[in-house]
């Protein structure tokens, strides 16, 4: 199927060059850890927030892209 190429290519682009999906789970794993402490400060809770949506768009789509990627290689044999 054609689209799935073509959605394979746009859900790759959504992704940096130097996108590390193990970086990035480990990343969102210090997110978590530094969010549970007490010690945090309120203020610093929002943009640990918004770091951690955006890693989570991008292994998202990371992941979406590998899938489609093993669907087009199922349907080749």
């Amino acid at each position: 199927m054609i689209y799935i190429m073509e959605d394979v290519n746009a859900t790759l682009a959504e992704l940096p060059e130097d996108f590390d999906y193990e970086a990035s789970l480990a990343e969102l794993e210090e997110i978590a850890a530094k969010v549970e402490d007490p010690s945090t400060a309120i203020d610093d809770i929002d943009k640990y927030i918004l770091r951690s949506k955006e890693l989570l768009r991008l292994c998202k789509a990371y992941l979406r892209g590998a899938e489609m990627k093993v669907e087009k290689l199922d349907e080749e044999m």
